[in-house]
């Protein structure tokens, strides 16, 4: 969480968008989601989120603005088969691969890959 401080602070965004970016209230979805959680996503999340559960079908994938609902800062965590016996920086490579064309949109990234069993 220091990272995204720090890149927030750098950039000189104003601390009440700071506080609000880091206590942001992250929206869970997982394979039981229900289609009433994933209605409450904001356009990017759900395209986000889309692309990445076409690519990797994850069990666990959570996509969160913590722009405060601009879309120029996302936090993801995802779960996949396909991070088997990669590094974490193999792993956030594919990822960032997959989601290239909206890297290029936003400000800023935090991923937090897990090795799905």
């Amino acid at each position: 969480m220091f990272g995204l401080r720090n890149v927030l602070l750098r950039n000189n965004a104003p601390a009440t968008a700071l506080r609000r970016s880091l206590h942001a209230t992250p929206i869970i979805l997982n394979a039981n989601a229900s289609n009433d959680v994933y209605s409450k996503l904001n356009d990017g999340e759900r395209g986000i989120y889309d692309k990445l559960k076409a690519k990797f079908g994850s069990k666990t994938l959570d996509v969160v603005d913590v722009s405060g609902g601009c879309g120029s800062f996302y936090a993801i965590h995802i779960s996949s088969p396909q991070f088997k016996g990669l590094s974490t920086i193999r792993q956030h490579k594919l990822v960032n691969e997959c989601l290239k064309e909206e890297v290029k949109a936003i400000h800023g990234l935090q991923l937090k890959t897990v090795v799905e069993e």
